[in-house]
C-alpha cells in the first residue's frame, strides 16, 4: 500500500513538472492539490500550489492558503510579500519582507519595489545601489532603469539633489534621465533629450518588430514632451500633442489621466465642457495605484479649480474639504479656492472670516491667508479694515512691503498721522531688534523724506542714521542728517557738518549770482527775481551781478545776397512786386474763347442785346471811379442770379 502511494506521488510530481514547464498552471494547480490530498505535509507541492495561484493572479487565494498552513508557508516569505504587494498592501508587504533576518537578492529587489510604492525614495535608492553592486546577471539593465527612476523622483522632491551619473544607451534609461532634468526644472534640455529618446525607442522596437507596443511607448515620451512645452509657455503645441495622444484611446489609464489633467490646466476657465469630460478620465477609481501621490494631489487641486470656474459652489466647497483631508499640505490652496468661491457669491465677509481664521498654524500660511483677505477687502473698498488686518500680522507687519502698503492706504484715506505712526513704529522696531531683512535703504530714505516733509526732523534723523549706518560714505545722507539736526539740535548738526567735505569755490565767484541761479531756486522763481532786480530803481549799471540780470538784446543776423549779385548795377525797383503787377507783364491770350460772341446771352435774346448781360464786356466798359473810396456798383446778370439760387438750394438740402 505504501509502495503504491510512493509510485502515485512520483507520477503526480512528474505530471506537475510537465505542466509547469508548459505553463499550464490550471492543470498544475489541480495536480498539486491531488498531491496534498494524499499527503498534506508535502512542502514542495504546497510551494508549487502557491506559485500556480500567483501565475493565475489569484493573490487573495494564495494568501488564504498560506494562512491555513502556517507551517508549510513559514519559508515562503517572498511569495506572501509579493501577493500583498500586488494586492496594494505595501505596508503589510514591507513587514513581511523585514521579517526575514537574512533576505535574499530577490527579496531585496522586492523590498525596493515596495519602498518605491510607499514613495520612500532615499531608502529605495540605497537598496537598489546595494543590489546592483552585489549582482551581475541579465537583469542589470532593468535594475539600473529602476534606479534612475528613483533618482528622478528624488530630483523632483529636491532639485539640488546630487544624482549619480548613469549610462543612457537604452531608451528607458534616457527617458529616466529626462525625468531627472524635468525634476530640476531644466525643460529646454529635457525637450532636446526627448528627441533622442524617441529615436532610441523606434530603433529598439524595429529590431523586435513590435509595432503595437511602440505606439504605447512613444505616447509616453510624447506626453512628457508636451509637458516640457507647456512649462515653457508653448501651450498650443502641447495641447495639439495631448489631443493626438488621447485620440488613440490607450489602455494605460495613467497616461490618459495625466494627458487629460494637463489639458484641463491649459483650458483654465475656457472650454469648460471639454474640461469636465477630461476630468472624468483623470479621476477614475482605478488610478489610485497607477499614479503617485504628487500626481493625484495635482489632479484633485485642478478638480477644485474646475468647480470654481463652472460656478458650482457647493461642489467646490466639498472638493476643497476632501483635498485638505487627503493632503493636509494643500491647506492654503484649498482655503484660497473656498474664499474666492464665497467672494464670487457676494459673501465677502464670510470669505474674509475663513481666511483670517487660520491663526495658530504655520506663520507663512497665516501671512498668505491674511494678505488674501486684505485683497478681497480692498476690492470692496474697505481700507480701514484692510489696515487693521495688516497691523495684526505681528512681526510680519514690519516687512518693507507691508509698511509700504499701510502708508499708501493711510495716505489714500488722508490719514497722515496714521502713516507717520506706521513709519515710526517700523524705525523703532528695526533699531531695537537689529533684524537683517535685506537691503532696507529705500525704506529708510522714504521714511526720512516723509518725516522731513511732515515737520518731524527728530524721527527723520533716526531713519537717516540707520541709512548712514548701512552706507557710511554716503555724503547725500550725511548732508540730509545735518539739515535734520539743524532744526532741533544745532550742536549735533555743527559736529556732523565737520565730516562733510570742505566747500571749494573759485576766488571770483559771485555769491549773489549763485543765489539767483536755477540750481538753488526753481526756474520760475529765478526769472521773477531777475525781473525784480532789473526793475529796481536802486540797481545801477556798476553793481556786481548786474550784467547777469540785464535783458539780452537780439543780435541782427546778416542777410544773404544772391550768387549773381553785382554791386555796381542798380537793383530792379519792381523786384518785390508780383509778376502780374509789373510793367512788362503781358497776359496770355485765351484761345478757347475764340468765338465768344456766338450763342452768348440768355435764350431768345438778340446778339446785340447780349452785350449788356456779358460780364466781361461790362467790366471793360465800366469807367474807373474818380473816388477810389466809394464802393463799386453791384452788377449781376440773370446767370449769376440763377447760380446764387442754385447754391442756396444746395446749402439747404444737399451736401456742400
Amino acid at each position: 500500500m505504501a509502495a503504491s502511494r510512493e509510485v502515485s506521488l512520483s507520477s503526480l510530481y512528474a505530471e506537475l513538472s510537465r505542466f509547469g514547464q508548459k505553463e499550464e498552471y490550471e492543470r498544475a494547480l489541480k495536480t498539486a492539490n491531488k498531491i496534498l490530498q494524499q499527503k498534506n505535509d508535502e512542502q514542495k507541492a504546497f510551494h508549487c500550489k502557491i506559485i500556480c495561484l500567483i501565475q493565475l493572479s489569484k493573490f487573495q487565494d494564495a494568501l488564504k492558503a498560506c494562512a491555513k498552513e502556517p507551517k508549510l508557508s513559514a519559508s515562503l516569505i517572498f511569495e506572501k510579500a509579493y501577493c500583498q504587494y500586488r494586492l496594494n498592501l505595501p505596508q503589510e508587504a514591507l513587514k513581511t519582507v523585514d521579517s526575514d533576518p537574512e533576505p535574499s537578492l530577490k527579496l531585496k529587489e522586492l523590498r525596493a519595489q515596495i519602498l518605491y510604492r510607499l514613495e520612500r525614495f532615499q531608502e529605495c535608492f540605497d537598496v537598489y545601489r546595494d543590489v546592483i553592486k552585489n549582482s551581475s546577471d541579465e537583469n542589470e539593465n532593468e535594475r539600473e532603469t529602476n534606479l534612475f527612476a528613483v533618482v528622478a523622483n528624488l530630483c523632483a522632491e529636491n532639485p539640488s539633489y546630487e544624482a549619480p551619473q548613469l549610462r543612457e544607451d537604452t531608451y528607458e534609461l534616457s527617458y529616466n534621465a529626462v525625468c531627472q532634468l524635468i525634476g530640476r526644472g531644466l525643460y529646454q534640455e529635457a525637450e532636446k533629450k526627448l528627441k533622442t529618446t524617441e529615436k532610441l525607442c523606434r530603433e529598439t522596437f524595429e529590431e523586435d518588430d513590435a509595432d503595437a507596443d511602440v505606439e504605447e511607448e512613444l505616447s509616453i515620451i510624447r506626453v512628457q514632451l508636451a509637458y516640457c512645452m507647456q512649462m515653457q509657455g508653448r501651450e498650443k503645441e502641447a495641447q495639439a500633442i495631448y489631443s493626438s495622444v488621447l485620440k488613440h484611446k490607450h489602455d494605460d489609464v495613467g497616461l490618459v489621466a495625466i494627458a487629460s489633467n494637463n489639458l484641463v490646466a491649459i483650458n483654465r476657465d475656457q472650454n469648460v465642457f471639454d474640461s469636465k469630460k477630461r476630468m472624468r478620465s483623470a479621476t477614475l477609481d482605478t488610478l489610485e495605484h497607477k499614479l503617485n501621490s504628487r500626481q493625484r494631489r495635482d489632479i484633485a487641486l485642478n478638480q477644485c479649480l474646475l468647480a470654481l470656474y463652472t460656478n458650482q459652489g457647493e461642489q467646490c466647497q466639498q472638493l476643497c474639504a476632501r483635498l485638505v483631508s487627503s493632503y493636509p499640505d494643500m491647506q492654503m490652496e484649498a482655503t484660497l479656492i473656498q474664499a474666492v468661491q464665497l467672494s464670487r457669491e457676494g459673501k465677502t465677509r464670510e470669505a474674509v472670516a475663513l481666511l483670517t481664521g487660520q491663526s495658530g498654524r504655520d506663520p507663512e500660511l497665516n501671512l498668505a491667508m491674511k494678505l488674501a483677505a486684505v485683497q478681497l477687502l480692498l476690492a470692496e473698498g474697505e481700507r480701514k479694515e484692510s489696515c487693521r488686518i495688516l497691523e495684526s500680522l505681528g512681526e510680519a507687519t514690519f516687512k518693507p512691503g507691508i509698511i509700504s502698503a499701510l502708508v499708501t492706504l493711510y495716505l489714500a484715506d488722508k490719514n497722515r498721522d496714521g502713516a507717520s505712526k506706521v513709519l515710526k513704529d517700523a524705525v523703532d522696531w528695526y533699531r531695537k531688534n537689529k533684524v537683517s531683512a535685506g537691503d532696507l535703504s529705500a525704506m529708510w530714505r522714504q521714511a526720512a523724506d516723509f518725516h522731513l516733509r511732515g515737520g518731524e526732523p527728530a524721527v527723520a534723523a533716526q531713519s537717516l542714521e540707520e541709512l548712514l549706518r548701512i552706507n557710511p560714505g554716503d555724503r547725500k545722507t550725511l548732508a540730509q542728517l545735518v539739515i535734520a539736526y539743524a532744526k532741533f539740535d544745532p550742536a549735533k548738526a555743527q559736529s556732523l557738518s565737520k565730516q562733510l567735505p570742505p566747500l571749494s569755490l573759485p576766488q571770483n565767484a559771485d555769491i549773489d549770482a549763485l543765489e539767483t541761479s536755477n540750481w538753488v531756486m526753481r526756474s520760475k522763481v529765478a526769472k521773477k527775481t531777475a525781473a525784480k532786480v532789473e526793475q529796481s530803481p536802486s540797481s545801477k549799471p556798476g553793481t556786481p551781478g548786474n550784467e547777469l540780470i540785464q535783458k539780452k538784446t537780439k543780435r541782427k543776423k546778416k542777410g544773404k545776397l544772391p550768387k549773381n549779385y553785382n554791386p555796381s548795377v542798380t537793383p530792379d525797383p519792381e523786384r518785390w512786386l508780383p509778376r502780374h503787377e509789373r510793367t512788362g507783364y503781358r497776359k496770355k491770350k485765351d484761345r478757347r474763347n475764340k468765338d465768344k460772341d456766338i450763342l452768348k446771352g440768355t435764350q431768345g435774346a438778340a446778339t446785340g442785346a447780349s452785350d449788356m448781360y456779358d460780364i466781361t464786356k461790362m467790366q471793360s466798359q465800366q469807367k474807373p471811379s474818380p473816388n477810389p473810396s466809394s464802393p463799386a456798383p453791384e452788377t449781376s446778370g440773370p446767370r449769376q442770379q440763377l447760380r446764387k439760387a442754385q447754391m442756396k438750394k444746395k446749402k439747404k438740402g444737399g451736401k456742400w
